[in-house]
């Protein structure tokens, strides 16, 4: 099975829903999901929020925060998480689980960091919590790992 494949039968069985905040990763994590028959059960929605000022006013990241460190800082990727949830909530309730994804993937990077810093966020009912990688490869395929590690990391909540 494939990391989303497990990510929806895990969610299923729990009984949870989950929304999706992606930043460098472009609704490519969203996307792994969908393709999954059966995920409508568990997928509210989700949000490409790439431009920076977009991650505050639709995902609620502390405008402070994005102005001081920029958008990719694991702070932005766990408030991003917690932002989404709200975001695709239906009637009134939030998803379960939320993913934010948030990271440089170059060729370039516009505030110094490496190429390749990632930060993954997750936000559950047992917690939120941001997650630091450094991949190497192009620009495809740092996106490609990212949203990999994010289904990864999303499962590995929902398992807990």
């Amino acid at each position: 099975m494939t990391q989303a494949e497990l990510l929806v039968a895990a969610l299923r069985q729990r009984g949870w829903t989950l929304g999706v905040a992606e930043s460098l990763t472009g609704g490519a994590v969203c996307s792994q999901v969908v393709s999954v028959p059966g995920a409508s059960a568990t997928l509210l929605g989700g949000v490409v929020a790439y431009a920076t000022p977009v991650k505050h006013t639709l995902l609620g990241v502390d405008a402070a925060l994005l102005a001081e460190h920029g958008a990719v800082h694991p702070d932005v990727a766990a408030q991003m998480a917690q932002g989404v949830r709200r975001a695709v909530a239906v009637d009134g309730r939030p998803a379960d689980v939320g993913i934010g994804t948030t990271g440089i993937a170059g060729p370039d990077s516009p505030d110094g960091q490496p190429v390749g810093t990632v930060h993954i966020g997750i936000a559950s009912p047992d917690g939120v919590r941001s997650i630091p990688y450094r991949f190497e490869g192009t620009r495809a395929e740092i996106r490609e790992r990212a949203t990999v590690a994010a289904l990864a990391e999303a499962l590995a909540a929902v398992r807990e």
